[in-house]
């Protein structure tokens, strides 16, 4: 291809080339996520805009099929070095390897990936849509990343621990292994659908194997293609996930020529920091052998940029790596998120001073709760679901249960103790809540699995709806010191009957941190000189008075929120005290002079992370994360746990059936403890419930729909075939296609008869029976009609457009009822044929039915 010719430059979408003939050809966008074995592919991905990137401009892959040639390998390579020389320095490259592609390449292809066998004839398409003589068997694996590989037709390629797809054409039948989970179960079967719509056209019938006792028709058309099966099942094949302890085991090297050798010198290991890498140099950063990052810096030569690839492959062949390892090759300022989150601290120099002045002019709109209830990306930004003004209650834990806080002391928090606050708001006029999870320093491990306890009992008391935050003493979230409006204060001690604190020593010191309203915590420290600092405020309450000491550093608003604490701490005469002028009394009640930090401290930088998301499991007791690269909304799943990573705050967002959810804050606390970046482990962790979620969890998505899951079956209505599912897969019986099991040889062999009764052809379609999705496939003559309809001429446009499900003739199908049109009516609506709409990406139909009335 000439690239200075059909460039895709700018174009935002994915693009993608197969190696052919020596030569680079493009992929026709139907047959993304089809992949030969003996080819490899270049793919290009640009975002669409940058409000979506949640990485580089752009990335660039090279991937190699596991059957590649040297010459495919060789043209590939070189494309996409050409095609990066012509993108410039703002494109991260990847090298992908069959069966080891990263997170990145994977989460461009959903519901999965399809490894196809053999080459690729120059005159053969990718995917032939409503081919429907074929005959195959695919091994499905992967939970959140989903790849089917081509494998032998034969019972000795199944195994108990995976999903097959056994693919008559008319008839694909999903056998689910004894040992797979229900989330594996739901992916396979998009996948199946995936497969159904893109390749079938939507035409083929889908039955689901998820007890073979219990579908012994499908059983029965399985070993007349299969033959019967001798003997047991394997075993499982165990799991190649890397955990995340694996994943922190980061090295720092850096790279130089000395002389004619090239060395490679280890430089640092966690926790690593910015300003390690040099401009002007070449580094390789080593995740535990699991990936391998290259950075370019602005400065380092164009010899050494040629070079990164080859370097790359030469540090794994001298480590003993797997040659399938992962290499991503990062530029100066064009960094990935993944690489950037590698390191304790990030910033984007260019943009510090742009991005210090948005932060302070979302100061002045923080307050208006209707953006932060109508704007979730402000609410996200700022951490902020309203004003706090909204109903709060405290509780807290005392001899492993909750004791109700007074009113008039909400706020007075003690570090001995674990304390439950409940604060309920409306938005958009819905009631909300959020149950903050208060723990002290010094609380014991009874008293924190207490918290939980009881956190868990009152969820259940408000059926389930609670957002549950975790926070740690000293790091409290904005909205939860906005709730007590400055007032927090946290006592060195432990809580007496109903909270209220102990009697403590009669000289007590207090430090004063914060603005306003929203950002100010007040906490005692040990009554001596050394805890001073002068750049916050501090109270010293004596036994006869309380004195206001403001150090140099403090500015008016400090001053402000300092008179508003010492209300709560102390009724004592007051005494305002400036650094320098102390009387003598104050240092004796200190125990005399000593050293403190007097220099002004610097603002805290804000990090620039981009956020992160990943589906949980766990892999012989160890946390498993898959990251999903440019994610959006349609990446959660009701089987699943998923942690959104802020950086600011973990979120754990549990789908309704996901079965370890009990599991969820542990993983979020082993995410924080192994973390390469050496994470703060009192990061908040937040809990959010699907269907409940908080603008401050919403905020981060780019599209937002509420009533997503309000409708969708869920996988086990689907394989009993209850009304739910009745409208979204049809399911065979012994009677499927009008096909007899009695004409099919009973000896197990895979016999002509079965199969050319699988086959059949385009032309024979009038003597299939559709199953209606309202009568639950009984053969009336309505359905029957209906497809005679479609067959002689289809349905007339006004009985399918604009309809509501209700309003369909019997026997349409509400999800293809575009299927029902005339060939004729098809090509005046949408523009183009059925078979080139159903080649289309699953997406662009949903996207064109919806625009055209079909959805």
């Amino acid at each position: 291809m000439d690239i200075s010719k059909g460039f895709p430059g700018m174009q935002g979408g994915l693009h993608i080339w197969i190696s052919e003939n020596r030569k680079m050809v493009p992929v026709p966008e139907g047959a993304y996520g089809n992949f030969f074995e003996e080819h490899c592919y270049v793919i290009l991905h640009v975002p669409q805009s940058p409000k979506a990137t949640q990485g580089a401009s752009s990335d660039l892959h090279y991937w190699v099929g596991k059957q590649a040639g040297a010459e495919a390998q060789g043209a590939a390579e070189a494309f996409q070095q050409r095609l990066h020389d012509e993108l410039g320095g703002q494109t991260v490259l990847h090298r992908e390897a069959q069966g080891h592609e990263s997170d990145c390449f994977c989460s461009y292809f959903r519901p999965g990936i399809i490894y196809r066998k053999g080459g690729l004839a120059s005159d053969l398409k990718h995917v032939e849509t409503n081919l429907f003589n074929i005959q195959r068997l695919l091994h499905i694996k992967g939970r959140k990343h989903v790849s089917a590989t081509e494998v032998e037709l034969s019972w000795n390629s199944f195994n108990k621990g995976d999903i097959f797809l056994l693919d008559l054409g008319k008839m694909m039948i999903q056998w689910n292994g004894p040992k797979t989970n229900i989330s594996e179960k739901a992916r396979g079967l998009a996948l199946t659908y995936s497969l159904r719509d893109r390749e079938r056209g939507g035409r083929a019938q889908i039955g689901v194997v998820d007890d073979e006792a219990k579908a012994p028709d499908l059983m029965q058309i399985m070993e007349a293609v299969l033959g019967c099966r001798v003997g047991s099942l394997r075993a499982a094949t165990p799991s190649k996930d890397i955990n995340q302890l694996q994943k922190a085991n980061v090295r720092l090297y850096h790279v130089y020529e000395k002389g004619k050798d090239l060395v490679v010198l280890e430089l640092a290991t966690p926790p690593l920091t910015q300003d390690l890498l040099q401009e002007e140099d070449f580094y390789i950063l080593d995740q535990g052998g699991f990936k391998i990052y290259v950075w370019q810096g602005r400065m380092s030569s164009l010899q050494e940029r040629k070079a990164a690839f080859s370097r790359a492959v030469g540090f794994i062949q001298a480590k003993g790596y797997p040659t399938y390892t992962n290499v991503e090759v990062v530029n100066d300022g064009a960094e990935s998120a993944a690489f950037k989150q590698l390191f304790r601290t990030w910033s984007e120099k260019r943009s510090r001073n742009q991005k210090l002045g948005g932060r302070d002019k979302s100061i002045h709109v923080k307050l208006d709760v209707g953006k932060l209830h109508t704007q979730p990306k402000l609410a996200a930004q700022l951490r902020m679901v309203d004003d706090g003004s909204g109903k709060v209650e405290v509780w807290c834990i005392q001899d492993l249960h909750r004791q109700p806080v007074d009113p008039k002391r909400h706020g007075q928090l003690c570090a001995g103790n674990c304390y439950l606050v409940l604060y309920t708001y409306q938005r958009l006029g819905r009631v909300q809540y959020i149950l903050y999870l208060w723990q002290g320093h010094q609380a014991t491990a009874d008293e924190i699995e207490a918290l939980n306890s009881n956190a868990e009992e009152l969820d259940v008391m408000y059926g389930g709806v609670l957002v549950q935050e975790h926070v740690t003493m000293g790091s409290e979230p904005p909205h939860f010191l906005a709730i007590f409006q400055g007032q927090l204060v946290i006592f060195q001690e432990r809580a007496g009957h109903h909270g209220k604190g102990q009697s403590a020593s009669t000289t007590r010191l207090f430090q004063v941190q914060g603005t306003d309203s929203h950002n100010t915590r007040t906490m005692e420290v040990p009554a001596r000189a050394s805890s001073l600092n002068s750049s916050d405020i501090f109270l010293l309450v004596t036994a006869s008075v309380c004195y206001l000491w403001f150090g140099k550093g403090c500015n008016g608003d400090q001053r402000e929120m300092a008179r508003v604490v010492v209300t709560v701490i102390s009724r004592k005469n007051e005494e305002m005290v400036l650094e320098g002028q102390e009387p003598p009394h104050f240092w004796e009640a200190l125990g005399g002079r000593a050293p403190y930090p007097s220099n002004k401290r610097l603002p805290e930088e804000v990090p620039s992370f981009q956020p992160r998301l990943f589906e949980c499991s766990s892999h012989m007791g160890c946390l498993v994360l898959a990251e999903v690269v440019f994610f959006s909304q349609e990446d959660l799943d009701k089987y699943d746990i998923m942690l959104l990573d802020t950086w600011q705050e973990i979120f754990l967002w549990l789908g309704e059936a996901a079965s370890e959810w009990k599991e969820a804050v542990a993983w979020g606390q082993e995410y924080l403890k192994t973390h390469p970046a050496g994470r703060s482990p009192a990061t908040p962790i937040v809990l959010v419930k699907q269907g409940h979620e908080p603008p401050t969890f919403i905020g981060w998505f780019f599209t937002w729909d509420p009533y997503k899951w309000t409708s969708h079956p869920s996988h086990k209505e689907v394989v009993d075939g209850s009304p739910a599912a009745a409208s979204t897969i049809s399911e065979i019986t012994a009677e499927v296609n009008n096909f007899r099991l009695s004409r099919w040889p009973g000896n197990g062999r895979a016999g002509a008869m079965a199969l050319q009764a699988l086959k059949g052809s385009q032309d024979s379609s009038e003597n299939d029976l559709v199953r209606s999705p309202k009568s639950g496939g009984s053969r009336t003559s309505s359905s029957v009609s209906s497809t005679s309809a479609t067959i002689n001429g289809g349905l007339r446009r006004e009985q399918l457009m604009h309809q509501a499900v209700e309003d369909l003739p019997e026997g349409v199908d509400p999800a293809r009822r575009e299927f029902y049109l005339s060939d004729s009516d098809f090509q005046d609506i949408f523009g183009k044929s059925k078979e080139e709409f159903y080649s289309m990406a699953t997406w662009r139909q949903r996207q064109e039915k919806k625009q055209l009335g079909f959805f």
